[in-house]
């Protein structure tokens, strides 16, 4: 429950309508028009309490004071924001606002602190070819899949529909998970730090797609193709006098794909993926991954894209509300297909065992769908099994990550881990520090030996225990969810922020000479 409350208590409130609420007025000098005023607002005020009153208009007849010169106003600059106007319109002002907007000229209080002292973000304007271009040529981002559907809607991907009341509300699109490259852009664009003041930043940020852009020559293309379009940017960085400052180590990127799409050793033909981050010039930056090297502490994991993009804290709390109330018929399921080649893997006994259960559910990938086997790139069909699920099995993927993970949480559905190097080692800034508090590890040695029954290990966690552990889960969602980029009145800290936060404060050690380049632990 403290997770998710504390969430509840950090989110910024919707605008109060306050069209036809006093706006103030100015201050006047007559000090009997003060008195005057005063005298008549206490009257009010009693009035009020004498019948009772229930809501918030005592407070609101308070806030509508003209200001004296002897009161301070309160320096939270949050709690004062104006509201965001839609449409070229002027948005109505919530109480505090209308107080602000009405004496601004008139205060002698000081003015409140900039809230974007040390979080300022420095942002290039980089040529077409190396971000824009990489959209506009969708068609070409994949060798044998159409992702022209995925880039649409700042990278969200297309609009999901209800499907059976698995995705009630706003927020939920078809995302692939390796869009992060055009989602983060396009939050950065609407950061409310960004500056064009380089010498003001606490960090620089590069909008090169790497990602969208190694996906493109992956599969059978020689080194030089696939590097071509990286080296381009790396050259026409370091010639940029923003580099000069720091060598680069005050830069960052997101590259949203794996860290071993970027590791090719040498430059031979049949070795996987580009050389991005064994560049001298890329080492000495800050990339966003979606998995990092357990050898290499300069790069951060952050979370896989899912498919929920809430526009604002109200639909996060909404979707808690209905995974903390949702009704769970099966224990544990796991939804993927097995690895070609062997029976004694870890997810080849996972799938025996959750045949062999009548409380687990096989959402079975393998095959051909239609023939018996589950269409694994169905949003609402793997998110109806991980929203059915106390525990959701989740074991290492093509590397040791996978997606799955954070759809999971997403549901509500508290994951099960057999390999640190799935969790623990990797998303240290979005995941708590203990990590039994929101997940279980079953270690994968006992299981591929057959000397662990997943069933008896979960059954044995009190439900006192699932509901809290479940809570914690729910708890999480607001940090690894990135929130739909196009929002302005997002409200809460979601993954991009984490993430930004983590990338300041690296860059703010570095500035002061401490060692910054390992995975900090911050939740």
């Amino acid at each position: 429950m403290k997770s998710t409350t504390t969430f509840a208590a950090e989110i910024q409130q919707d605008p109060v309508d306050a069209a036809d609420k006093p706006d103030g007025g100015a201050p006047r000098r007559s000090l009997v028009r003060h008195l005057a005023i005063l005298a008549a607002t206490f009257s009010a005020l009693v009035f009020y309490a004498h019948y009772a009153v229930q809501g918030n208009m005592a407070s609101v007849i308070v806030s509508s004071l003209p200001l004296l010169s002897s009161i301070t106003v309160d320096q939270n600059p949050g709690s004062a924001e104006l509201p965001v106007a839609l449409d070229g319109e002027r948005a109505p002002l919530s109480p505090q606002a209308t107080v602000l907007e009405a004496n601004r000229s008139t205060m002698t209080a000081p003015a409140p602190a900039n809230r974007c002292d040390g979080r300022y973000i420095y942002m290039y304007d980089m040529p077409a070819r190396f971000n824009e271009d990489l959209v506009r040529d969708c068609g070409n981002l994949h060798p044998w899949l159409d992702m022209c559907p995925y880039v649409a809607n700042d990278g969200m991907g297309m609009p999901l529909g209800d499907e059976g009341g698995v995705f009630p509300g706003r927020g939920w699109y078809s995302t692939d998970q390796f869009m992060l490259d055009l989602i983060l852009h396009s939050r950065m664009k609407r950061y409310e730090c960004v500056t064009n003041d380089s010498s003001l930043a606490a960090a620089v940020f590069v909008p090169f797609y790497a990602g969208l852009e190694s996906g493109r020559f992956l599969y059978n293309h020689s080194t030089s193709v696939r590097d071509a379009l990286q080296l381009d940017a790396i050259d026409w960085l370091v010639r940029r006098p923003e580099w000069a400052a720091m060598g680069g180590r005050d830069h960052f990127l997101v590259a949203g794909r794996t860290t071993w799409d970027f590791r090719r050793k040498a430059d031979v033909d049949e070795l996987w993926g580009t050389k991005l981050l064994r560049y001298p010039a890329v080492e000495n930056m800050t990339v966003l991954v979606l998995e990092t090297s357990p050898w290499n502490q300069t790069n951060l994991a952050i979370p896989y894209p899912t498919y929920f993009h809430p526009e604002t804290a109200v639909d996060v709390l909404a979707w808690q509300e209905k995974a903390r109330k949702t009704e769970r018929r099966w224990l544990f399921s796991f939804a993927g297909a097995p690895r070609p080649g062997s029976n004694k893997t870890v997810r080849a006994e996972i799938i025996r065992q959750c045949r062999a259960s009548s409380r687990c559910k096989l959402f079975h990938c393998g095959g051909v769908v239609g023939g018996g086997a589950a269409d694994c790139n169905s949003p609402a069909g793997v998110m109806r099994v991980f929203e059915s699920s106390q525990f959701c099995l989740q074991p290492r993927g093509d590397t040791a990550t996978r997606r799955s993970t954070f759809d999971a949480i997403v549901a509500g559905c508290i994951p099960v881990f057999f390999h640190p190097g799935s969790a623990y080692t990797q998303y240290t800034l979005h995941f708590p520090r203990d990590h039994g508090r929101y997940s279980v590890l079953i270690p994968h040695a006992g299981l591929t030996a057959r000397n662990v029954s997943i069933e008896e290990t979960l059954r044995k966690i009190s439900p006192e225990e699932v509901r809290r552990m479940r809570e914690e889960v729910i708890g999480l969602i607001p940090r690894v969810v990135y929130a739909d980029p196009r929002s302005r009145r997002v409200g809460f800290k979601d993954a991009f922020d984490v993430a930004v936060e983590a990338v300041i404060d690296r860059v703010a050690k570095r500035r002061r000479g401490e060692r910054a380049d390992v995975r900090e632990r911050e939740h």
